[in-house]
């Protein structure tokens, strides 16, 4: 045939013209990696051919059954007859993802395997997107980067981080906030390692006394992942960390943030207004960038002016212009903020507020009609009105010109499968004090351990405090911050929840543990 056939209808006809099954979809208990295990990736998917198991029968999925010569070939590298089934060529495209993206290939494996001999020569060309599914490379050191690469994306890792010590090279993922430690690498593959690295990210191969940081992109299947990379020289070698972030997964929406419901609307209106300044705050790694995306995207782009200073642009979002800030050239937030506020935008968002200068050009703006969004790095709502002062902010500014601040944190959620009662312990009861009376006498969860998750936890969820700016928020305010902190005590009392509140009804619903809860707000003493 001399195109694939890709349209339903088309390949349904062709199924009954040579007598065949004819299949639009095919559900993953159908694919078995075992049966691929000989079969190149880049073969299936030239020929549009994959072996499937299809209520115990074994089957070709095809697209051109008129091939017979194609057919017999599979059929001896599987070993066995195989019934030929037809479906649409981007179906099996995709089948063909799917089951090699869950074979059972494992760095532990590949190392036990590998020969003890340092690999030559890494190759220097230019690497672009590499397809990690592929398998034909002939470099050892190479397959083993993709190896590792291919476990962190299918473990749902956020970050990788090689770690070289005097007799070995560590390798740890980092999922769901916490490091978990792999199959190290032998200590002799330590340079070659962080060489091919190097190529995959356009960094200096021989400068090892300077950190550097660059860019890789590497496909798996049909998904591109763009992997931030940094190096920096420690005593015994290279640290390298990569960040990995995947270009094709959805930005997540407010509904899908886990917020309560009374709060979910007052932060929604937040996003309404006409102008003013809406803070969002929290520690490293508290999922601040990802509530600000999903605010963002709320907006609406068609009939407004929407700019971001980031740093650095972690996901494209349509209809937004996105700017990274490069401080090497001295494109600083503030500078940045400068000029984008020329660009007519109706809405900013500040990745970061760092610095005296950044936060006195957000309150302005602020307050010259533009809705601005920005993080600061503070535990509590109430502390980011503190900082913003003690960045100089002028309270009477402050007060006139912010609309509300919403702190977050991100905790692991209960795996659904494992998660075994129990219940709150006197210790924790005593730490918790008042706030902790719910949870007396009541059923609550804690990890367990399965097949299925990492130590009895699969995912995260976040919990949140915000508070609303009105008349009685804003004269504390305009009172400076030494009345300013009083706020922690008010945003309790009038303002629904606080972190610790809104943790506690999660550990209550079976979402999370309470120990995830009082490590997350660093409540010690349980």
């Amino acid at each position: 045939m001399e195109a694939p056939v890709d349209n339903i209808e088309a390949a349904r006809s062709l199924a009954l013209e040579f007598g065949l099954p004819f299949h639009s979809d095919v559900a993953d208990e159908s694919l078995d990696p075992s049966l691929v295990r000989g079969i190149p990736v880049e073969w299936a998917r030239a020929h549009g051919l994959l072996p499937v198991r299809i209520e115990g029968v074994l089957c070709l999925l095809t697209a051109d059954p008129a091939s017979v010569e194609k057919h017999q070939d599979i059929a001896l590298l599987v070993g066995s007859e195989l019934r030929p089934v037809v479906a649409p060529h981007k179906v099996i495209l995709r089948c063909i993802e799917r089951c090699y993206f869950s074979r059972r290939e494992s760095t532990e494996d590949f190392l036990r395997d590998l020969d003890r001999e340092t690999e030559g020569g890494i190759k220097s060309d230019e690497v672009r997107s590499d397809d990690l599914l592929k398998t034909s490379d002939d470099a050892p050191v190479t397959q083993l980067v993709n190896l590792i690469l291919l476990e962190a994306v299918k473990s749902r890792a956020s970050d990788i981080h090689f770690e070289p010590f005097q007799s070995r090279l560590r390798v740890r993922y980092r999922v769901d906030g916490v490091l978990y430690e792999q199959a190290s690498p032998p200590k002799h593959m330590e340079r070659a390692l962080v060489s091919r690295i190097k190529v995959m990210a356009h960094l200096d191969i021989a400068e090892k006394r300077l950190p550097q940081d660059g860019m890789a992109r590497v496909r798996v299947g049909e998904r591109e992942i763009d992997i931030r990379v940094s190096s920096v020289p420690v005593a015994e070698g290279e640290r390298v960390v990569l960040r990995l972030l995947n270009r094709d997964s959805s930005v997540m929406t407010l509904g899908e943030l886990g917020m309560p419901s009374t709060m979910f609307r007052s932060f929604d209106a937040l996003l309404h207004e006409a102008n003013g300044l809406v803070i969002v705050c929290g520690p490293t790694g508290s999922g601040k960038t990802t509530t600000l995306y999903a605010a963002i995207r709320q907006l609406d782009t068609k009939g407004r002016n929407v700019m971001t200073i980031e740093d650095p642009v972690e996901y494209q979002l349509p209809d937004i212009g996105q700017m990274q800030v490069k401080p090497k050239i001295g494109l600083t937030f503030a500078r940045s903020l400068r000029h984008i506020l020329r660009q007519d935008p109706d809405v900013v968002l500040v990745g970061e507020t760092r610095d005296n200068e950044t936060a006195e050009i957000a309150v302005r703006a602020s307050l010259t009609g533009h809705l601005v969004f920005t993080t600061l790095h503070t535990n509590d709502a109430a502390g980011a009105v503190v900082r913003m002062m003690d960045m100089a902010v002028e309270p009477y500014l402050l007060a006139s010109a912010l609309r509300g601040v919403l702190a977050q944190r991100l905790v692991r959620r209960l795996c659904s499968t494992c998660r075994r009662p129990v219940m709150i312990s006197s210790r924790e009861l005593s730490v918790l004090g008042v706030a902790g009376q719910r949870l007396e006498g009541v059923t609550l969860y804690e990890p367990a351990g399965c097949p299925s998750c990492l130590g009895g936890y699969r995912g995260r969820l976040g919990i949140y405090e915000l508070l609303v700016v009105d008349s009685e928020v804003e004269a504390i305010i305009r009172g400076g911050s030494s009345e300013a902190r009083a706020l922690q005590t008010l945003s309790g009392r009038n303002y629904r929840r606080t972190l610790l509140e809104d943790g506690i009804e999660k550990v209550l619903a079976g979402e999370t543990s309470l120990a995830e809860i009082l490590y997350a707000l660093g409540i010690s003493g349980a």
